[in-house]
């Protein structure tokens, strides 16, 4: 199984998001209607595949505080992570890249502000991200790596 798992990282931009987290699961529909070339895979952190990707990059499985970008097996989180999604995508959301001129350190600040108080401004869900058939080609399974 650790060799599918390899594989499949190798093979996928992988956005791992809290499908309990209104804001995050806003964020997975947002990419559903953008990625128009299918060029990332979604995955939720609870999910069984987002819990072996959280232990194989040594990550909190239990408590979540960023997006996490896997690209062919590069570990990207916080407001990297954001802005190279951004930058794939068709314009004007591309234009975002040029955020990438602000300090690193400015950015994840508040990328942290945002995160940490998420559930409380947006919101939390009992239930996790309902992936549909009419979306399941944007989401990478529990059962991908059987």
């Amino acid at each position: 199984m650790q060799h599918k798992l390899e594989q499949l990282i190798q093979a996928h931009h992988i956005i791992l998001f809290d499908a309990q987290c209104v804001l995050c699961s806003a964020w997975a529909n947002f990419m559903i209607k953008n990625d128009h070339h299918l060029q990332f895979r979604l995955a939720s952190v609870q999910s069984s595949l987002g819990q072996q990707l959280l232990k194989e990059y040594q990550l909190p499985t239990d408590h979540f505080e960023t997006m996490v970008l896997l690209e062919k097996g590069q570990l990207y989180t916080e407001s990297t992570a954001f802005l190279r999604i951004i930058q794939r995508l068709d314009n004007p959301y591309a234009l975002l890249r040029y955020a990438g001129v602000i300090p690193k350190a400015i950015r994840d600040f508040a990328y942290r502000r945002i995160a940490l108080n998420r559930y409380g401004l947006f919101g939390k869900t009992d239930h996790c991200y309902m992936v549909t058939p009419e979306v399941q080609q944007h989401f990478l399974l529990d059962d991908v790596l059987q």
